[in-house]
């Protein structure tokens, strides 16, 4: 699973989930995209799950291209443990997602089969996602 190799705090604040994406909103590698629509923190095991589901559709054809990485540490406070005491420790590792991130990209495989493998990655994430295509930056048409 991703996570950082080194950080240079443990613990991080929660912090706040608003606006939408500035950077990373179009694709930019392979023809085709998954956007989020939500803001949402998402995990580690979220992702391997979402890039497993398309890897396994795809048969190793192609190339897929992971354009989020979880390096926000999320902590937890065991079961049944009183307040205070300190902050609880890092429990798993997520990417914090505001809506029109592209999380995945996908290249080298016919429309169909890209169309589909998406369509499965998107059923693992914890929000909702829309499949682009990529958009060509001279004449403004969608390539693909």
């Amino acid at each position: 699973m991703l996570m950082p190799k080194r950080v240079k705090y443990r613990k991080q604040f929660r912090g706040r989930r608003k606006g939408t994406e500035l950077r990373g909103a179009a694709v930019q590698f392979g023809e085709y995209g998954l956007q989020a629509l939500e803001p949402i923190w998402l995990s580690s095991r979220q992702i391997e799950a979402a890039r497993r589901a398309m890897v396994r559709y795809i048969k190793r054809r192609g190339k897929i291209w992971i354009r989020v990485f979880p390096d926000k540490p999320v902590s937890k406070k065991a079961a049944e443990t009183r307040m205070g005491s300190g902050k609880g420790s890092v429990e798993y590792w997520a990417a914090v997602i505001k809506p029109g991130r592209v999380l995945f990209e996908m290249g080298g495989v016919d429309e169909q089969d890209a169309l589909e493998a998406l369509r499965l990655a998107a059923f693992k994430l914890p929000c909702k996602c829309k499949i682009i295509r990529r958009i060509d930056p001279i004449s403004g048409q969608e390539v693909g």
